[in-house]
């Protein structure tokens, strides 16, 4: 039954990649949504019914770099890179954005427990519905800072940035069988304002990426004012050694 959810994640990935290539960028995007939703209870299943497998691991990394890499970008290029001047510029961002997803997923398959309660760099879950409902707004958007953005989040997934990691919140067993339901109301909301939906869900995601980048620097301010003063204190302490020379 897991498997299910994740199969149709990729499913939808396919279908949003299909959906902009017939200029239905709104619908795309929602499907990248809706993907999410599937990925966010495949685990969930799986370890509530005890049938976590290595298959069921390697399928869900598949699904994410077609449904959140792959289809994003997609999503970004027709919208807003294919008309750029410069298609070698366009081309390559389209091409950074999986890639970096795809080395996300495999860093994350192969490195665990560094630090528990958090991911390591921005998921790519998170990545791909940022950059697909980013988007949507291409009309008030400059190019350039959209192909940035692009990049930049990129960057994020393949950084040491710490994001606080949902996915261990249990599921009950007995919800299971009422997901089928929410994610069915998903779908119907989702293909009745594909638009209107798309955008309010960019914001908490955009929400969660800058958590993470001002938690690190938070993190890095604390760290030097601590090496700061550690350096203060050695060089008293050697200053009242020559003193007692």
């Amino acid at each position: 039954m897991p498997s299910l959810f994740t199969i149709g994640n990729l499913f939808l990935g396919i279908v949003s990649i299909i959906l902009v290539f017939n200029d239905k960028p709104e619908m795309a995007a929602m499907m990248v949504i809706i993907a999410m939703l599937l990925d966010g209870v495949d685990g969930r299943v799986a370890r509530a019914l005890g049938v976590t497998s290595e298959f069921g691991k390697e399928l869900d990394s598949l699904s994410d770099v077609i449904s959140f890499g792959v289809a994003p970008a997609f999503i970004m290029y027709v919208v807003a890179f294919q008309e750029l001047n410069s298609d070698a510029a366009s081309w390559i961002v389209t091409a950074i954005f999986p890639i970096c997803g795809a080395l996300r997923l495999a860093r994350f398959n192969v490195v665990s427990n560094v630090a528990p309660g958090y991911f390591i760099g921005l998921p790519i879950p998170a990545a791909g519905g940022i950059l697909a409902t980013l988007a949507l707004f291409h009309n008030d958007i400059q190019p350039w800072v959209l192909m940035a953005s692009t990049l930049g989040l990129a960057l994020l997934m393949v950084s040491t940035v710490k994001y606080p990691n949902f996915k261990k919140i249990g599921l009950p067993k007995s919800a299971i069988w009422s997901i089928p339901v929410v994610v069915g109301i998903a779908v119907v909301l989702g293909i009745a304002f594909p638009d209107q939906l798309s955008k309010i869900i960019f914001v908490p995601l955009l929400l969660y990426a800058l958590y993470g980048l001002k938690k690190n620097v938070n993190v890095q301010g604390r760290l030097r004012r601590r090496r700061r003063a550690q350096g203060d204190e050695d060089l008293e302490e050697r200053r009242r050694k020559r003193r007692s020379v």
